[in-house]
C-alpha cells in the first residue's frame, strides 16, 4: 500500500560520510566530493565500465551461438526483438536514471538514511512496474512481430525468444533499482562483482540450455532468453542482500512521494528510450526490403557497436553519481569539469573503435556468422558506422551526466527530435542508395546527438535543476 512520504527531516548519522556505501569502514565509498576528480572518476567509472563490458561479452556471446547455431534467421529474430527490448528496459531505466539522481543527492546533503528508504521503495515499485509490463507486452506479442512485417522464419524464432524475456521484466526492473542503490551512493564495485558472479555461470547456460547439453532440454532460441534472464535476475537477488545488509536499502511501506520523485527525473528518459525503439521498428519495415541478411546485419552492428556504446554507460552511471553528489555538496563547478573528463577518458577509446572498425570489419562480422551474404551486409555497416564512434562517448556520458544532475527533459526533447528524422531520412536514402542509406543516415544521427549532448552540458542550465 503506498502511503505519503514524510518530510525528510532525520537526524545526519556518524556514518554518513560525503558518498556512504556501507556503516562500517571497509564498505565506504569513494569521497566522491572532495577527493582528486580524475581519481575518482576512475575509481568510480572502472567497476562501473567493467560491469557493463561483462553484459556485453554476454550478449556477444549469446549473438554468437545464435548466428552458428540457429542462423541468420535466428540472428534477425533477436535483433528484431531487441527493438522491443530496449522499449521494456526504457522504463527501467526511467528507475535507475531517477533513483540515482535522487538519492545520490540525498547522499551528497548527508541524508542517507532518506536515499536508503527510497531506494527500497523504488525497487518494490520496479518489481510492480516490471511485472505489469510483462503481462501487457505477453499479450500484445504476436502484434509486435506484425507491425516490422518481419519474414515469417524470423517472426517465429523472434515470438519464441521475446516470449521467454518477457517473462523475467520484474527480475530486470529489481535489478535497475538495485544497482541504482549501489551507484548512488558511490560503490560501483559491488555490482561489478555481482555481475561477475552471474555471467560467468550464465556463459555456460546460455549454450547449455540452447544446444542441450547433458541433462538439460534443447531450448532453442528460447534457451538464450531464459540465460539472459538468470543473469539480471541473479544479480538482482544477491544484490537485495547485500544492499540491505549494508543500509543502502531499507524497505517498508512505499511512499509515493518517494515514486514521484523518481519518476519525474526518470521519466524524460523512459520516454526517450521508448521513443527510440519505436522509430527503430519504424525503420525496420524499411530495412526489411533489403532482406534478412540487412536484418541480421543491423543486429550484428549493433553488438560490435554496444562494446563502446557500454562503455559509455559505465562512464555515464559513474558520472551521474559524481555529478549528483556533487550539486548535493554545492559543487556545481567540480560536476561540470566531471562531465567533461569522462567524456575525455572515454573518447579515447571511441578513436581505437573508429579505427577497428574501418580496418577489421568483416573479421567481427565473422565472429557471429558464416553467412557470406550477412557478412558483406555487415562490413559495409561497420565502416559506415565507424565514424559515429567518435562521438557515441559525448552523447552516452553526458546524458548520463545531465541525468545525475536530474536535468533530463532537454535531452529527451534534442534526442528523440534527431532519432526521429531517421524514418524520412532512411526512407529517401535507401530508395537512392539502398542499405547503405540506411546506415549512413543511422550514422550521421548518432553523431548529431553527441554534439547536442555536449552543447546541453556547455550551456550549463542543468546546474539549477533540482530534485
Amino acid at each position: 500500500m503506498l502511503e505519503p512520504a514524510q518530510g525528510p527531516s532525520l537526524p545526519v548519522e556518524p556514518h554518513e560520510g560525503l558518498a556512504p556505501v556501507a556503516v562500517t569502514g571497509e564498505w565506504e565509498a569513494a569521497h566522491l566530493v572532495s577527493d582528486s576528480l580524475r581519481g575518482t572518476i576512475l575509481r568510480v567509472a572502472l567497476p562501473a565500465v567493467a560491469s557493463s563490458l561483462l553484459m556485453t561479452i554476454f550478449s556477444s556471446v549469446d549473438a554468437f551461438w545464435v548466428g552458428t547455431r540457429i542462423g541468420a534467421a535466428g540472428l534477425a529474430a533477436v535483433s528484431t526483438s531487441l527493438f522491443w527490448i530496449w522499449m521494456i528496459v526504457s522504463f527501467a531505466e526511467m528507475i535507475g536514471v531517477g533513483l540515482t539522481a535522487v538519492a545520490a543527492r540525498r547522499y551528497g546533503s548527508h541524508r542517507g538514511e532518506e536515499a536508503a528508504r527510497i531506494a527500497g521503495d523504488t525497487t518494490v515499485f520496479g518489481l510492480v512496474l516490471g511485472a505489469i509490463v510483462g503481462l501487457i507486452g505477453a499479450h500484445v506479442l504476436h502484434g509486435l512481430f506484425a507491425v516490422m512485417d518481419t519474414p515469417a522464419d524470423v517472426t517465429a524464432l523472434g515470438t519464441s525468444y521475446l516470449r521467454t524475456y518477457l517473462l523475467g521484466t520484474p527480475l530486470i526492473y529489481g535489478f535497475f533499482a538495485v544497482d541504482a542503490s549501489f551507484r548512488a551512493s558511490g560503490d560501483t564495485r559491488t555490482p561489478f562483482v555481482l555481475l561477475l558472479a552471474s555471467v560467468g555461470i550464465t556463459l555456460v547456460l546460455d549454450p547449455a540450455l540452447m544446444l542441450g547439453w547433458g541433462p538439460l532440454p534443447r531450448l532453442g532460441i528460447a534457451g538464450a532468453a531464459i540465460a539472459t534472464i538468470a543473469t539480471r535476475g541473479a544479480a538482482f537477488v544477491m544484490g537485495v542482500g547485500i544492499a540491505a545488509r549494508r543500509g543502502l536499502l531499507r524497505l517498508g511501506r512505499v511512499r509515493i512521494d518517494s515514486i514521484r520523485a523518481v519518476c519525474r527525473v526518470g521519466l524524460p528518459t523512459a520516454i526517450t528510450g521508448s521513443t527510440f525503439s519505436l522509430i527503430y521498428i519504424v525503420l525496420t519495415r524499411t530495412t526489411t526490403r533489403f532482406g534478412t541478411p540487412a536484418l541480421a546485419a543491423l543486429g550484428i552492428g549493433h553488438r560490435v557497436e554496444s562494446w563502446l556504446f557500454m562503455i559509455g554507460v559505465g562512464f555515464g552511471a559513474a558520472t551521474a553519481a559524481i555529478v549528483g553528489q556533487n550539486l548535493g555538496a554545492g559543487r556545481a563547478d567540480r560536476a561540470s569539469r566531471a562531465g567533461w573528463m569522462s567524456m575525455g577518458f572515454c573518447t579515447l577509446l571511441g578513436v581505437v573503435a573508429c579505427v577497428l572498425e574501418l580496418t577489421l570489419p568483416s573479421q567481427f562480422a565473422g565472429l557471429f556468422t558464416s553467412d557470406p551474404a550477412v557478412i558483406a551486409e555487415a562490413t559495409k555497416y561497420l565502416r559506415i558506422a565507424s565514424f559515429s564512434q567518435l562521438a557515441v562517448c559525448a552523447e552516452i556520458v553526458l546524458e548520463g551526466a545531465l541525468g545525475g544532475a536530474g536535468y533530463t527533459v532537454p535531452p529527451m526533447l534534442s534526442s528523440t527530435a534527431l532519432t526521429a528524422s531517421r524514418i524520412p531520412l532512411a526512407a529517401w536514402a535507401a530508395n537512392r542508395w539502398g542499405s547503405a542509406g540506411i546506415w549512413w543516415v543511422i550514422s550521421l544521427t548518432a553523431i548529431g546527438r553527441g554534439v547536442a549532448m555536449s552543447t546541453l552540458w556547455r550551456m550549463g542550465r542543468w546546474k539549477r535543476s533540482a530534485v
